[in-house]
């Protein structure tokens, strides 16, 4: 997580080029999940990456609901995992389900 903060300041306070960032923290798993709560990931307005939540399979789920936040400038929390009632939905390879709370944060704040 303290590498996720540190870039993301780097990226918020860049006296050249400042950009806005938002961080995908993982906040409840229920079941198994590939990493624990409090790992976190960073999407900045460029698109660049820093940091995984799951190892790879929802990362694009998350870069997506970073993407939005940005945009919107609004927090939200999202849930991934297997669902019985919805089988398209992105889920994770051991079989769990992540909260994943994203925080848009504007650049120079």
């Amino acid at each position: 997580m303290l590498d996720i903060l540190f870039a993301a300041q780097q990226r918020l306070f860049d006296l050249d080029n400042p950009r806005d960032v938002a961080v995908a923290t993982i906040v409840a798993v229920q079941g198994s999940a590939p990493r624990p709560i409090g790992t976190s990931m960073l999407v900045d307005s460029t698109g660049a990456v820093q940091g995984s939540l799951s190892g790879g399979c929802v990362e694009g789920a998350v870069f997506e609901a970073c993407q939005d936040a940005l945009a919107s400038g609004e927090p939200a929390v999202h849930t991934f995992g297997y669902s019985d009632e919805d089988a398209f939905a992105v889920g994770l390879m051991c079989g769990g389900a992540i909260e994943v709370l994203v925080q848009p944060f504007r650049a120079g704040g």
